[in-house]
């Protein structure tokens, strides 16, 4: 059924071109277009969620450092005599510089107790040290710092992503309007080559023309009702295209009717009088700046927090324990340390060949290198679009002003060529030529149009890459 509405559509549109798309018709325009993209497309919602599970990821990490309590309560009975009876709690902080606090309340009594069990209830107060390895840094630290690191990355990455979304959506609208206006085109000429047919018609009847010039006025029409079907499927296409940007605020697609029509049209779009503010607030942009470029950068944070991480893995582990004792109901005696009511420990862990940990290295230290070479190329690479970029709209506009003169230069010519029919020292074939060309030369300008915006387009968009991220963290 869809398919044979279309079929009717299409053969109403050939044969009655000023039928369609009329004054009542709903418009879209462009800033109608791009809010919807930015608000409701999947790919914009799914990038705003990926800066949320990055924000969460630095809390997931900061959980390395809640204190943990934990506490256990047991008992031992064999035929009637006790072995023990067990109460402990205990507090465990992990602190910045990879030191732990630990207090402790153990009560254990009973029958069967190993001689290193102290009886009764005592409180425990303690501290370990690493004295090497994990000292300057450890994994607690660097997850955190790649998290927040992390955080960071995403944001340029996200926003090089948005704007991307955003410019496929602009060139998607263009090339819509582009192919409506080729549309447009085609049905006024179309319309032009019928009222020609009909009055050469008229003139045949009264014997002021051949019969060949009838012939000669359909020939041209059926070429141009050609062209016209094949502009109106163009346009078919076009709006299907744009509808994969359309979208609900419920995420549903939502399918674009093709009575919509664009509201807004190349030769008033606003990259004619905001391109030279452009391309100069691009010459003062550091390169370095660019989203593209500080993903790399905080890339290589991360890196390098993995490398420092690595490098503490030469180390030997050295860790010093100490625990301050206090039995239940009896007076706190801690000074000096070492004399009475404590316990300390000293544990030393040296791998003999540390190929690991000399490997982990060397693989931190060249992923640090290769990460930098991807940074330099990205910033070539973006050197170079934007100098593409600059040269195709300065170009582009050039032509547009020799494209514009050339119609003007073909339409004289086609009127010159009328007057002279009417004076019957011409003839419909080189009125049909003029035509031809001026209709050639016409399409070419819109086609030159879009080709402007779009290199604009470009260039507005790598612009917004350098300004700060601006995205939601609903």
């Amino acid at each position: 059924m869809k398919n044979i509405n279309s079929t009717i559509l299409f053969i109403i549109i050939v044969c009655f071109p000023g039928s369609s798309f009329g004054q009542d018709t709903l418009r879209l325009s462009h800033d109608e277009f791009l809010a919807i993209v930015k608000n409701y497309h999947p790919l914009a919602f799914r990038y705003r969620l990926q800066q949320r599970i990055a924000a969460d990821e630095i809390q997931k990490a900061r959980g390395n450092y809640d204190p943990l309590v934990n506490g256990k309560n047991g008992a031992k009975t064999i035929d009637g005599l006790n072995y023990y009876k067990e109460t402990n709690i205990e507090l465990g902080i992990p602190t910045w510089y990879g030191i732990e606090l630990n207090g402790n309340y153990n009560y254990i009594d009973g029958q069967k107790l190993n001689n290193s069990t102290t009886k009764g209830g005592l409180f425990q107060f303690g501290i370990t040290l690493p004295l090497a390895k994990n000292l300057l840094y450890d994994k607690r630290r660097a997850l955190l710092d790649q998290a927040r690191i992390g955080l960071q990355m995403t944001e340029a990455e996200q926003q090089v992503l948005t704007n991307q979304l955003m410019l496929d959506a602009e060139n998607i609208y263009w090339d819509w309007v582009k192919q409506y206006e080729v549309y447009q085109l085609q049905a006024q000429t179309v319309a032009v080559n019928r009222n020609r047919l009909k009055l050469t018609q008229k003139t045949l009847e009264y014997g002021e023309r051949a019969a060949i010039d009838t012939t000669e006025a359909l020939s041209q029409l059926q070429s141009f009702e050609l062209q016209l079907g094949d502009a109106y499927l163009k346009l078919v296409k076009a709006t299907q295209e744009l509808s994969l940007f359309m979208w609900t605020k419920n995420r549903e697609p939502y399918d674009l009717n093709l009575a919509v029509t664009p509201a807004d049209n190349l030769i008033e779009n606003h990259s004619y009088q905001n391109y030279h503010s452009l391309l100069a607030a691009l010459e003062n942009r550091p390169l370095n700046q660019h989203a593209a470029v500080r993903y790399y950068t905080q890339k290589n944070r991360i890196l390098e927090s993995e490398r420092r991480l690595k490098q503490q893995s030469l180390l030997p582990k050295l860790d010093f324990t100490y625990n301050f004792f206090n039995k239940e109901q009896y007076k706190a005696d801690y000074f000096p340390l070492f004399q009475n009511n404590y316990q300390y420990g000293l544990k030393l862990e040296i791998p003999l060949l540390l190929r690991e940990a000399r490997a982990d290295y060397r693989i931190a230290q060249s992923k640090i290198e290769q990460n930098q070479l991807d940074t330099d190329y990205k910033q070539q690479e973006l050197h170079t679009k934007i100098t593409a970029y600059k040269n195709e709209v300065i170009n582009y506009r050039n032509q547009i002003d020799i494209a514009q003169q050339n119609i003007i230069n073909y339409r004289r010519l086609l009127n010159a060529e009328e007057t002279r029919f009417g004076n019957g020292e011409s003839s419909l074939f080189l009125i049909n030529s003029r035509e031809n060309k001026l209709l050639e030369a016409e399409q070419k300008l819109i086609e030159l149009r879009l080709k402007f915006v779009n290199s604009y387009n470009q260039l507005k968009w790598l612009n917004e890459n350098f300004s700060s991220p601006a995205l939601s963290r609903k």
